[in-house]
């Protein structure tokens, strides 16, 4: 990662009825409640969020996006501020202007668009805003149908198969799609 001329500071973003801004202990029982679901504890877990002091504390790391090392935010419900998903921007390389993006959505919010309004969100933010960069890429398990179709409705185009990649919650290697959205798509 080359990231010494990049500090992130944290933004919001409006994206149709949602808000993403960065985390806020406010929503420490609901980042809670979806580290505790089990399919984010599967394909995405939030494995130092344990009970309610240690999703406080997650929340509280994340809110300076990790002191500008990467950006991460709480999709949020507009009128009600409801937490409903996360989504991250990580790996970040200037050099190579690229970098890694990935999100979860809460069980309570799931198959109403939300992963998929955030995600080309924050890509056009990353894309065509401050950052500037080239290239973002995602990589899911191939099981995950839902993470693939969510970064194929955002228009990152499935480029390839990883073969015994990652190591998910259930503690065997996985196979994973990566997926990538480039700045001039």
């Amino acid at each position: 990662m080359d990231t010494p001329d990049l500090a992130l500071e944290p933004v919001e973003i409006v994206a149709g009825g949602y808000r993403l801004r960065p985390p806020s202990p406010r929503e420490a029982e609901d980042v809670l409640a979806m580290a505790k679901d089990p399919e984010i504890r599967m394909w995405n877990a939030l494995t130092s969020v344990t009970d309610e002091e240690s999703a406080r504390a997650w929340c509280e790391r994340w809110s300076d996006w990790n002191g500008g090392t990467s950006a991460q935010w709480n999709v949020l419900g507009a009128a009600e501020g409801k937490l409903l998903g996360m989504i991250s921007l990580f790996d970040v390389d200037t050099r190579n202007s690229s970098a890694e993006i990935g999100y979860r959505v809460a069980p309570w919010a799931r198959g109403q668009g939300i992963g998929t309004t955030a995600l080309r969100a924050v890509a056009d933010w990353a894309l065509f805003g401050v950052l500037g960069l080239m290239r973002l890429q995602l990589m899911h398990g191939l099981e995950n149908h839902a993470s693939c179709r969510v970064a194929q409705k955002a228009g990152f185009v499935q480029e390839g198969s990883l073969r015994s990649s990652y190591r998910y919650g259930d503690g065997e290697l996985h196979d994973e799609h990566l997926h990538a959205r480039l700045a001039s798509d």
